[in-house]
Formats: structure tokens, C-alpha cells, sequence
């Protein structure tokens, strides 16, 4: 679905010195990268993004998370951000819809079926079927739920998740082992048609091939005629690959994954350093606000 309007920024007042790049849009992960392993946002969050809003540059987060988490991760800041949900396959700015990617139903139910046959063989994996208005589970499991309820907010428990009444955006799979290791390959036949995304140590996550962080940030950067090089993007995981070679200005965080590492052009401290909001301030002259440390 294209974009039915184009976000609509202030303009840039420009650097505050010749060294200063003209960065119009930041784009960050959430988990392993702005967020420490707690799970919790960094300090001087929300200073940060007034001296953004001041020098009219968009700050945008970029997960797999659900839309309804992350407009709850930011609470009180979010009015006039777009939130890149889903892992690029549902995009959206103070609740309007921008752009989303559904994945067919019929294929939604075969990755479903999938994934009872490899639960059936003894491999420790849950399946969450994602749409626009809630994510769907028919495992019920305390420890499962827990993992699911931490990343999305809206979330219902039916009898079958190959047959809800929704527009599903994306199919993600999680396993107690390793992702990589255990799950993934059991899903190399959609890579044929469709993107198979190891998006953490615990996660896979299934969309449409045109769908990604990438291709979502492409398409916003088109929409405001912001370009590679007035773009700055953080990752930590595979799911971040794309939108990392959609900026010239592209960090991987300490600790992130050697791929993501080898493709990023630098390198930024762990999010449990507060490497996000550090480096903007070092990038963009900032100082160092007190409140970010």
C-alpha cells in the first residue's frame, strides 16, 4: 500500500559548524541497540529528541516490535514520529497508516503449518501470527506468552492463528533454542518467494521479499527527499542489514552481530553504553548533555 501523504518536517537550520554533517533523519533498532539489555530506553531520551525536533531532523525507530509497543516505548514523545513497525512491513505516523506489506493468507497458513510439524519433531518453537490490529497465539504457555507479550502489546490468544480475520503483516517464530540454528532452516523453502529474517537470537521473522527495515527507510527518505548521506541509521542484528546500506552515515553497535559489523560503515558503543544517543551528540556537535552521559 503506498504512502498517502508525504510526513511533513521543518526545515534543517543547518550544522552547527562546517564539520557537522547535514543529517536530516535518524533511524534506530530498538532491542540491542537504543535499548539496554534490560529492555529499558536511555537516559536523556527525551532531551535528545527536543534538540533533534529543534534542528527539524526526525528521529524514527526501526523494529520488529508491533506499532501499538513501540508507540508505548514512547509515550509522551511520539507525537510526529514515524515508527517503522514489524520490521518494515507496517509503517505509521501518529496512527495513520503510511504504508504497510500484508503477506497472502494462504501463505501465513502454510508458514503455520510449518511451524506445528517442526513443533511436532520435538523443536522447542512458537509461532506469532502478526496483523495491523493485534498479534495472534495459540500456544499458551506462561514462559512462551511472557517472550510475546513483551514485544507486542496487543496480543489475543485464539483456537487457530492460520485462520484469523486481520491483515497480517508478518509471521514471526520464536524458539527457547537458537533461531539461526534450529528454526531457520526448517523455513529455506519461503526464502524462495519470501523474506526468512533471523531477527535476534530467538527469533525468526517471515515477510513478503519486498519487505524490510531497508525498503521501508528507502521509501520514507523518497517521500521527504532526504537522502543516503543526511541519514543516519543504528543496528545490532540481521534484520538491520538493509536499512543499514540505506545511509552513508550506518553504525553497528559493539557487540552486534559480524555481519552486521562488516557492513556498517562504523562502529558505535553497546547499547548498554547509551551508544545511540552518544554518538548523535558526538556526530552533530552536541555535547554531551548531561542527562545522556
Amino acid at each position: 500500500m503506498p504512502y498517502s501523504a508525504a510526513p511533513q518536517l521543518t526545515p534543517n537550520p543547518g550544522p552547527a559548524g562546517p564539520s557537522v554533517p547535514d543529517i536530516r533523519l535518524i533511524v534506530t533498532d530498538m532491542d540491542g541497540t537504543l535499548l539496554d539489555d534490560d529492555k529499558r530506553t536511555p537516559r536523556g531520551l527525551g532531551d535528545m529528541l527536543g534538540l533533534l525536533r529543534e534542528r527539524g531532523i526526525l528521529f524514527t525507530p526501526a523494529s520488529g516490535r508491533q506499532y501499538a509497543t513501540l508507540e508505548r516505548d514512547f509515550t509522551g514523545l511520539a507525537d510526529g514520529m514515524v515508527f517503522i513497525a514489524e520490521n518494515g512491513t507496517y509503517v505509521v505516523r501518529d496512527g495513520r497508516e503510511l504504508s504497510s506489506d500484508p503477506v497472502a493468507p494462504e501463505v501465513a497458513a502454510e508458514i503455520v503449518r510449518t511451524v506445528r510439524r517442526l513443533a511436532a519433531s520435538g523443536v522447542d518453537v512458537g509461532v506469532v501470527v502478526c496483523g495491523k490490529r493485534s498479534a495472534y497465539v495459540e500456544q499458551t504457555d506462561a514462559a512462551f506468552l511472557a517472550e510475546v507479550r513483551r514485544y507486542y502489546l496487543r496480543n489475543e490468544i485464539v483456537d487457530d492463528v492460520s485462520s484469523v480475520d486481520d491483515d497480517i503483516i508478518k509471521v514471526a517464530l520464536y524458539s527457547f533454542g537458537s533461531a539461526e540454528r534450529d528454526v531457520a532452516p526448517a523455513f529455506a523453502g519461503f526464502a524462495r518467494t519470501h523474506q526468512v529474517v533471523v531477527s535476534g537470537e530467538h527469533w525468526v521473522d517471515l515477510m513478503n521479499r519486498t519487505a524490510n527495515k531497508g525498503a521501508a527507510l528507502r521509501r520514507l527518505q523518497g517521500e521527504l527527499g532526504i537522502t543516503p548521506a543526511q541519514t543516519m541509521v543504528f543496528g545490532d542484528y540481521l534484520n538491520d542489514l538493509e536499512m543499514l546500506d540505506a545511509a552513508e552515515w550506518s553504525f553497528a553497535m559493539t557487540g552486534a552481530h559480524p555481519e552486521v559489523i562488516r557492513r556498517a560503515r562504523h562502529l558505535a558503543p553497546s547499547n548498554n553504553e547509551n551508544g545511540v544517543l552518544r554518538t548523535i551528540a558526538r556526530v552533530l556537535d552536541l555535547g554531551t548533555p548531561e542527562s545522556v552521559g
